[in-house]
């Protein structure tokens, strides 16, 4: 991991917002027990042992019940919030469990994804 990059222990207490500059990495010991949310910028999330990555841009959120690893990488400096899950449920009920995914290539210049 690099200089930015940050642990979290698996069980988080009370929300909390934290800025991420670009490409730093967030690490989520269990992704089950929290809701991640971006506030600005844009944030890739990956699971561990999961084929679907989801990217987050400002007002989207991110929750899952698998019990794995997340990791949060910044695209670009970014501000997330993370909170409990037992919070969750006060989320409004029509919140979708995934924002769709896009992919990496996305957000890279074409060359850098196809191999050049």
């Amino acid at each position: 991991m690099n200089k930015h990059s940050a642990n979290l222990s698996a069980t988080v207490s009370s929300a909390f917002q934290m800025g991420l500059p670009a490409h730093a990495v967030y690490s989520v010991g269990d992704a089950s027990d929290v809701r991640i949310s971006c506030r600005s910028g844009s944030v890739w999330i990956t699971l561990d042992d999961d084929p679907v990555d989801t990217v987050l841009t400002p007002g989207e959120q991110f929750t899952t019940t698998l019990h794995r690893r997340a990791l949060v990488s910044a695209l670009e400096a970014s501000c997330i919030a993370v909170a409990p899950a037992t919070e969750r449920k006060l989320a409004t009920q029509a919140a979708p469990h995934r924002t769709p995914a896009l992919h990496l290539r996305d957000f890279l210049p074409a060359r850098s994804w196809q191999g050049a």
